[in-house]
């Protein structure tokens, strides 16, 4: 009989965008790989297809963001039934709301093992109040957890405290094919992109990916360009998301209309990156962040605040400038310097290029693989040692009747 691993996460896309590397390992252990999230809620891509593509079974959960709401209940409800339904070996959650449904739900129908990533946690150095929310909850369902695990070090160190059920593990992110990135960019064979590229006339081109989010902090950087007042610097924001109707009234009332552009989701990111001269990363919250290293490989030096994940990725003054100041003033600063020096750019650029490979897929892909197999070694182990319990149990309860 087949193995069956399940892979949750609340929005769909993830895995294909993220995980590609999880799902062919499991796949060439002998797993059958299923998918459970909300595809109504596609976050990363435009489609499905991707999902299909890597040979997922799909089912369609409808997870909402909310934890407590009736929705959630509703997919709880349908999580345990597919539990019940196809006796996965192996249950991979990701996303802190999925994490805890779908471990519970384990914990319910009894499945092992339960592997859970966190990619962030919502509380973290110099969070608010109301992120510390979730630290209780993660604290407490890591006694449901086979392998928790993190991917920077101030999670790693905090998760160890964890009443964790079995290990708690560290990798290097999710991993990123920085040979294939530098192949994109040689090639540079999008002609579309191409074509838009013609038209960035700024003497200093800053770039940013990430989703239109409140956390993101993209409003900084419109008010950090209104401070320069320095035409010859444009902004370009790569992604979709709540905030950008009010990113752009924010850009029409600081009169940027010609310097900030909006380039909505984009699958050529490779070459925006190849033509940007500074990376800037004004995000508040992360765990570590993928466009980050994208742009290192890339050679981009790379303006970011100084906070988890961020700090592991880049050097300061070696590979870019790392903000302890999250000042207007200091963000201001900050692009000015590397707008006004392009040996220095160049040089942090080589630099990341080098550091970044400690983050490559290879690396990572490694990593992975060390922590399924200790996972499962682990499981069998102890199912060896329940079963030797049992029947010694029954010998001994056979001979008090006889």
């Amino acid at each position: 009989m087949k193995k069956k691993a399940l892979l949750v996460t609340r929005v769909s896309g993830f895995v294909p965008q993220f995980e590609t590397d999880a799902v062919h390992i499991l796949q060439d252990m002998g797993y059958e790989v299923h998918y459970a999230a909300n595809f109504d809620q596609i976050v990363y891509g435009k489609d499905n297809s991707r999902a299909v593509a890597l040979g997922l079974i799909c089912h369609p959960i409808p997870f909402a963001r909310k934890l407590f709401c009736k929705e959630n209940r509703k997919a709880y409800r349908m999580l345990k039934e597919l539990m019940k339904k196809e006796q996965f070996d192996l249950v991979h959650c990701h996303m802190p709301l999925t994490g805890v449904l779908a471990r519970m739900a384990a914990k319910k129908t009894k499945t092992a093992t339960v592997i859970y990533t966190g990619h962030g946690f919502h509380f973290y150095s110099g969070a608010s109040v109301k992120h510390w929310i979730f630290y209780p909850i993660e604290r407490f369902m890591a006694r449901y957890t086979d392998g928790l695990v993190t991917i920077n070090e101030e999670d790693y160190q905090r998760a160890k405290k964890f009443p964790v059920r079995g290990k708690v593990y560290r990798i290097h992110g999710v991993g990123i094919d920085c040979e294939q990135l530098l192949k994109k960019a040689e090639q540079n064979v999008d002609q579309d992109s191409k074509t838009e590229q013609s038209s960035w006339k700024e003497k200093v081109t800053l770039l940013t990916v990430g989703e239109l989010a409140p956390g993101k902090n993209h409003k900084v950087v419109l008010d950090a360009l209104a401070k320069l007042s320095n035409p010859d610097i444009g902004y370009y924001i790569c992604g979709e998301g709540q905030c950008m109707e009010a990113l752009r009234q924010r850009v029409r009332e600081l009169k940027l209309e010609k310097q900030v552009h909006f380039l909505g989701y984009r699958t050529d990111v490779v070459s925006l990156l190849k033509k940007a001269d500074i990376f800037v990363f004004p995000s508040l919250r992360e765990g570590m962040p993928v466009a980050v290293m994208e742009a290192m490989a890339l050679a981009c030096p790379v303006v970011a605040y100084d906070i988890r994940g961020c700090r592991e990725l880049i050097v300061d003054q070696k590979g870019g400038i790392l903000l302890q100041d999250k000042s207007i003033e200091a963000l201001t600063q900050a692009i000015q310097e590397l707008a006004n020096d392009p040996s220095e750019r160049k040089r942090f650029g080589v630099f990341n290029q080098e550091k970044v490979k400690e983050y490559s897929d290879t690396v990572v892909k490694e990593e992975r693989k060390r922590i399924y197999k200790e996972v499962l070694r682990e499981a069998e182990r102890q199912d060896r040692r329940n079963i030797f319990r049992s029947t010694l149990k029954g010998r001994k309860e056979g001979q008090k009747t006889e």
